[in-house]
């Protein structure tokens, strides 16, 4: 069964994604999703961290979270409309910008509708670090001056997150090498980096969390999906457990570089991936094999 555990849709990430979250689920049942989660971007709680194209697009810091529960109204009517063809879950993504962010992402979390919580970082020190050259700059620069330094903030704030959130997934685990000047580098390489790294991995592993094959490194121009190869084998090597996603913000990105995402996986020699599935006892893990997985897949 093919599946995606991370998207987005213009209609409640304005500005960072395009198109209405009905027609990405249409497609996603047109290229044999089977189960597909909706993960919008929470809300932010401070002016300072809505992107420059969320602010262009009139997104405004909101109180009473209103786009965010319009957004859990419509999940669950398009969960029921489409319960027949595609089995939805419904979260979001967590976002960790610095630690107050703790309490309104377990806040957002308890309500009953929401499945599960994706744990990212896509800041250190309060910059971005995948937006643009710029901004990842300034991270570098409030991290002491050298992509080193960066990556080692990065992943002590991903230890944060992991601690205080003990998400279920785990989001591109290493979206720190986006912007980077040598973005395909093996964080093995880097001793100091690659200590933290290990930490975080056994923390997942520890917590039963799902660390994300997250397909849209390829799309954004990398040589592999998130996370790397390094990555990659050192939590296999701990017994960890794999999810896929495409990280879609729009029907044009809906499973875009699976097939691609599909090779890096036999590569590893990965034969089963895992999603959730919803029962009357609850969220549970589900085991899915990478070779259905292709075959129920429509490009």
């Amino acid at each position: 069964m093919a599946f995606s555990m991370h998207s987005h849709s213009g209609q409640f990430c304005p500005g960072h994604a395009k198109d209405c979250l009905e027609d990405i689920i249409l497609t996603a049942i047109a290229k044999g999703m089977q189960t597909f989660a909706l993960t919008e971007h929470m809300p932010r709680n401070s002016e300072e961290d809505l992107y420059p194209e969320e602010i262009a697009a009139g997104d405004t810091i909101d109180p009473t979270y209103s786009n965010h529960n319009a957004y859990i109204t419509e999940a669950l009517r398009l969960r029921s409309k489409y319960t027949s063809q595609l089995h939805i879950l419904i979260g979001f993504e967590g976002e960790w910008i610095r630690p107050s962010y703790g309490p309104l992402i377990t806040s957002l979390s308890s309500n009953p509708a929401i499945d599960f919580v994706l744990g990212s970082v896509h800041h250190v020190h309060g910059h971005p670090i995948d937006y643009d050259t710029s901004f990842y700059a300034q991270a570098v620069a409030a991290s002491g001056g050298s992509d080193e330094k960066c990556f080692e903030a990065y992943f002590d704030s991903q230890f944060e997150m992991l601690l205080a959130l003990r998400p279920k997934v785990v989001a591109h685990f290493d979206l720190i090498r986006l912007m980077c000047a040598t973005p395909n580098i093996s964080l093995r390489s880097l001793p100091g980096v690659w200590e933290k790294v290990v930490r975080n991995l056994r923390v997942v592993v520890e917590q039963g969390g799902l660390l994300e094959i997250n397909s849209a490194g390829l799309r954004k121009g990398l040589q592999e999906p998130y996370p790397g190869r390094a990555v990659c084998e050192a939590f296999m090597g701990m017994g960890g457990r794999f999810t896929l996603s495409d990280d879609s913000h729009g029907i044009e990105q809906v499973g875009t570089n699976y097939r691609r995402t599909f090779e890096y996986l036999e590569g590893l020699e990965v034969e089963e991936l895992w999603t959730f599935e919803r029962s009357k006892e609850g969220l549970g893990v589900k085991s899915v094999s990478l070779a259905y997985l292709k075959a129920t897949f429509r490009e």
